[in-house]
């Protein structure tokens, strides 16, 4: 058994069947079109997209100009969403009440384009050792299992002897589309032609905000770069939409299956080692031209800067939830990822420290490199932050080195920044000793060792205030509360040990 290489159409689900009578038309592309992207809702912030299996969703909105005949007739929307989930479309301006509405699922491709073939003439290409040859055959089979077609010498199975065998179609049997297509039927009143919108919801999108900070040479703080980063897997393109993403996890309740792209493969037995088949079919009208890039990115030998002609989103309000806007039209390609500017802010007060875990005995602990601040305007930002991850640099000579990589979670104005971008600086460790051990107490000491030619502001985690109180402190810094945990703040000098103690006793 081999499966045929699947040819690069989409696939869909339901088939309508025109009633007698009925008037077909059809409209193939949208005059315009809005594509507002959902991230996916049970991705991390820090998880990357899977180009290959995007579990966001996204809404476009359609409108079209059709002219409409009197009577019983069916409206083809062509080029949809493949991903469209066809009970949430909504189709207003026309003349009717729709009907009836269906997602044509009979797309060109191998299968569907065999079974719509039974009876009819084609070739069959056969190439061996000695060339290749061509015959004319009928099908006389279904799709599934062996592939049987009558020639002039009788009947035979595809691809049994010792030739490798393909079959070439005379054209695409009527009714297959290579476009996703949405069918409605309605009773117009009158013919004319009406301005129609067409919104659903389909599967297969996702976008991430992607930020990249780089340390001031002086360690006064960073500049911060943000990237919206759009996302399809969908084999329909959206060319010179208007485009639109949404921050906040949306609630859905969507359980069934999207179903599997290769159903639409076809695969034949046969009773000799079989071989890949090929099929051959007239090719598909070319794609729409793509608008021009709607912003312009110049990319250095040290970094990437934005031209004069950058496009920035801009940030509205949609309920408890931020919209992303991009402002001029750009290209929702299929199959295809692309960026477009976030922000950029050169003078943001971010801090750089060190944390320590420090609330259970052990030796050698390195610390974490923690990105710390607070999303206000007075510290350079002060505007909501899409969850997304974040990539830290240094400058090192006329280039710049990775320091680590963490991920900022969603952000209002005025909220705090604390990103964890390493969780192993080896120049600094801690070793926690405890003595008194008793059972309700422990006297703790903590060793911080700092090999950085360089002062540097620490943390450690004492433990949390619900369970311990902590008493008998001494040795440089302070201890405060935060967030429900006592916490060690202070300078680590350079080339130095930093030692504390105190006693912590249950509660």
């Amino acid at each position: 058994m081999r499966m045929l290489r699947p040819l690069l159409f989409s696939t869909a689900l339901l088939v309508a069947t025109p009633v007698a009578a009925q008037t077909m038309v059809t409209s193939d592309a949208p005059a315009a079109v809005a594509v507002t992207i959902y991230r996916a809702p049970d991705r991390d912030p820090d998880e990357r997209m899977r180009l290959g299996w995007l579990e966001g969703y996204a809404l476009v909105s359609e409108t079209r100009t059709i002219d409409i005949p009197a009577g019983r007739s069916v409206i083809r929307f062509e080029g949809v969403a493949a991903g469209m989930l066809p009970e949430s479309a909504i189709v207003t301006g026309l003349p009717a009440e729709v009907r009836e509405k269906n997602l044509d699922a009979d797309l060109l491709s191998p299968r569907s384009l065999y079974a719509r073939s039974f009876g009819r003439p084609v070739t069959i290409r056969r190439v061996g050792e000695a060339g290749a040859t061509e015959e004319r055959a009928i099908i006389r089979s279904g799709p599934d299992g062996a592939a049987i077609l009558q020639t002039e010498r009788g009947f035979e199975a595809l691809d049994c002897g010792p030739t490798d065998d393909a079959l070439i179609y005379d054209g695409v049997p009527e009714g297959l589309s290579a476009k996703p297509t949405l069918s409605v039927q309605i009773d117009s009143p009158r013919a004319g032609r009406a301005t129609v919108q067409l919104s659903y919801l389909a599967w297969g999108f996702d976008w991430q905000a992607n930020y990249v900070a780089t340390l001031d040479a002086d360690g006064a703080g960073v500049s911060l770069t943000g990237w919206v980063t759009l996302a399809s897997s969908d084999s329909t393109s959206f060319p010179d939409a208007q485009t639109m993403v949404v921050a906040g996890k949306v609630n859905r309740e969507d359980e069934r299956g999207y179903g599997d792209s290769r159903q639409d493969a076809i695969e034949y037995r046969c009773f000799v080692e079989p071989r890949p088949q090929y099929m051959m079919v007239p090719p598909p009208p070319p794609p729409p031209p793509m608008a021009a890039p709607a912003q312009e990115i110049v990319v250095t030998g040290s970094r990437a800067r934005f031209t004069q002609d950058a496009v920035m989103v801009s940030q509205e309000e949609l309920g408890d939830l931020k919209l992303y806007r991009v402002p001029m039209p750009t290209d929702v390609a299929a199959m295809s990822q692309k960026q477009v500017a976030l922000l950029q802010r050169e003078m943001v007060k971010l801090d750089l420290l060190y944390r320590f875990d420090a609330e259970g005995e052990d030796e050698g602990v390195p610390a974490r490199i923690i990105l710390r601040g607070r999303n206000r305007e007075a510290d350079g930002l002060g505007l909501p932050l899409p969850a997304g991850p974040v990539a830290l640099f240094r400058p090192y000579g006329d280039t710049r080195l990775l320091i680590g990589e963490g991920a900022i979670d969603d952000t209002a104005v005025d909220g705090k920044i604390d990103v964890e971008v390493a969780d192993e600086a080896t120049q600094l460790i801690a070793d926690i000793e405890d003595s008194n051990d008793r059972d309700d107490r422990r006297d703790r000491e903590v060793t911080m060792s700092n090999a950085l030619p360089v002062d540097v502001a620490g943390e450690a985690m004492l433990g949390e205030t619900a369970y311990y109180r902590l008493s008998r402190f001494s040795g440089p810094g302070r201890v405060i509360e935060r967030d429900g945990n006592y916490v060690w703040v202070g300078t680590l000098p350079a080339n130095a040990v930093t030692v504390i103690r105190f006693r912590m006793r249950d509660r």
